[in-house]
Order: structure tokens, then C-alpha cells, then sequence
């Protein structure tokens, strides 16, 4: 008689091991922890942003913004799934204006590393903060903290070293992690952005509000404000402005493309042909144009 396998039955995941699976989808290589950081900041109206890093954010990820704060009462909630401040209602889903609005960031970044949070709403000098290590909270006591944000992160995937040997060498994922920026920097020109990494400042982009030709040049280089030509285009609740390189500038590689919508940085194959077939004729085999551009599309219109 054969033998007949039990088969197992539904079952529901524990919290750590959900939230360490969800971990995968949102947390790669540390330049992904920097990516939602700094977009949390950017939606708590932070105008000032310092970033430190460790042996390429691998060790260690601070980043402290000058934003409105977390209300001590909601800390403990930053770290469960589904918990947003950005969204409320199915409506708000139709006309996302933040960055981040899922509220899965911080609870999967805090189950494969060792993570702390320290914040305050005002300027009282008083905050609260919380340390956790891999999705269990230690602690939650008031600190003194200006107002904003402090989140720190140790030893990413220190609990999942399957996930962590994939890491490539610290030069290489600080490289990814200085890609990120440059691209959060390019799209929010009000914010000031200084990095530092093992303890020596490596990049500095003040805020701007109209010299917007000085942060491009701080991120792509003087050569690139001085031989392109500014563009400006509307139509409806669309419009497009940005720079196009003269065809003299062009690249080996694709490096110094970029096109955003709405402050996010994207990828579009429609937009990519269109540029392409601008420059056609232009360009010698094997060249890459370089261009800035932005697209925003005004919600309710």
C-alpha cells in the first residue's frame, strides 16, 4: 500500500518571519534603506538632510532630517506593516502626492537589521525613541532630540546571512547608495543634502529655490549646465521642463539620463524612444544623450 503524505495545513506566518519575506521586497542592498529614508524625510517637509554611512551603509545608515516629527504615541506604530500617516482613505489613493505611502518601509527594514528612531515634534528639546533589533522593540524612553528625525541602521541582514553574503564589496554598494542620492537630490532642489562616509563629508548640495541650474551642476557637472538647452512644454495637467546635452557631451554609457514624475525618479520606455528619435541622426553608434527631465502632473484638474 502506498503511503499517503499528510498534507499541511494553512497556516498563518509569524510576525518576524512576514515581515523579514516582506524585507525581500523592499530592502535589496543598503542603497534601498537610504532610498525609503530619505523619502520619509523628504515627506515630513524636511529641508535639511544629513546622511552618514559605514563601510558603505552596510555597517551603519543615520539619516537625520529637520522634518515635523513622529508623535511619541504613534512611534511604536511606525514599525508595523501597513501604518501610514500619507493615506487615509481609497480616495487618497487616486492622487498620491508623497513618496512613500505604503507603510511597510520602516517595519521590514527593522527585521533584518538593528535599528533606532529618535524624534520630536517641537522645539522643546525633549523627544522619544525606540531601538529595535530585528523586529523586536527593546525600548522606547524620551531623548533629548531637536526637532525631526533620527533613523539609524546596524548590521543590515545581521539576521539573515543568506540574504547578506549576496552584498557586493563596500565600495560597490556605496556607489549604488551614491546613485540614489543623486537622484533624490536632481528631483528635490528645496531640500540641502550633505552625506558623509566614515566620517569624512563626501558630497554637499545646498537647498535651492530658483538657481536650479547650480544643483544640476553640483550632481552632473558644470560642462553639462553649460553646452544643453533648457526646455519648457505644457499641455492639460501636464508639463515637462529639463535640459537636453548637446550631442558633443554624450556618454559611453546611459549614466547621466534622468527623467522624473512628480519628484519620483522613473524609468519609461515611451519617453526613452522619444528622446532617442529627437537625437536621431545626431549621435554617433554606441553614444548616450544626456538630459534632465521633469514631469508633473497637477491631480484634480
Amino acid at each position: 500500500m502506498s503511503e499517503v503524505l499528510e498534507l499541511p495545513r494553512i497556516h498563518t506566518l509569524p510576525k518576524q518571519l512576514a515581515n523579514q519575506i516582506a524585507a525581500g521586497e523592499v530592502v535589496e542592498r543598503p542603497a534601498s534603506v537610504v532610498k525609503e529614508l530619505l523619502e520619509n524625510a523628504i515627506d515630513a517637509r524636511a529641508d535639511r538632510i544629513r546622511i552618514d554611512l559605514e563601510r558603505g551603509g552596510i555597517a551603519r545608515i543615520r539619516i537625520t532630517d529637520n522634518g515635523h516629527g513622529i508623535h511619541p504615541d504613534d512611534l511604536p506604530c511606525t514599525l508595523e506593516r501597513h501604518s501610514t500617516s500619507k493615506l487615509a482613505t481609497e480616495a487618497d489613493l487616486q492622487r498620491v502626492q508623497s513618496l512613500g505611502f505604503r507603510g511597510e518601509a520602516l517595519g521590514a527594514i527593522a527585521s533584518v537589521s538593528r535599528l533606532s528612531i529618535r524624534s520630536a515634534c517641537d522645539d522643546s528639546g525633549q523627544g522619544m525613541g525606540l531601538e529595535c533589533h530585528g523586529s523586536s522593540i527593546k525600548n522606547i524612553s524620551p531623548v533629548a532630540h531637536p526637532p525631526g528625525t533620527t533613523v539609524e541602521v546596524c548590521n543590515l541582514f545581521f539576521n539573515t546571512p543568506a540574504r547578506r553574503k549576496f552584498l557586493r564589496t563596500e565600495w560597490t554598494e556605496y556607489q549604488h547608495i551614491q546613485s540614489t542620492i543623486r537622484k533624490i537630490v536632481l528631483s528635490h532642489f528645496n531640500t540641502g543634502f550633505s552625506v558623509f562616509h566614515n566620517g569624512r563629508r563626501v558630497m554637499n548640495y545646498p537647498a535651492v529655490t530658483t538657481d536650479y541650474p547650480r544643483r544640476i551642476a553640483d550632481v552632473l557637472g558644470k560642462q553639462f549646465v553649460n553646452r544643453s538647452r533648457r526646455i519648457e512644454a505644457s499641455r492639460g495637467a501636464l508639463r515637462l521642463w529639463g535640459w537636453l546635452g548637446d550631442p558633443a557631451i554624450a556618454r559611453n554609457q546611459s549614466d547621466r539620463q534622468y527623467v522624473f514624475l512628480n519628484g519620483r525618479c522613473i524609468r519609461d520606455k515611451q519617453v526613452s524612444h522619444a528622446i532617442r528619435i529627437a537625437y536621431s541622426g545626431r549621435l554617433y553608434p554606441g553614444r548616450h544623450a544626456c538630459f534632465f527631465d521633469e514631469f508633473a502632473v497637477q491631480h484634480g484638474r
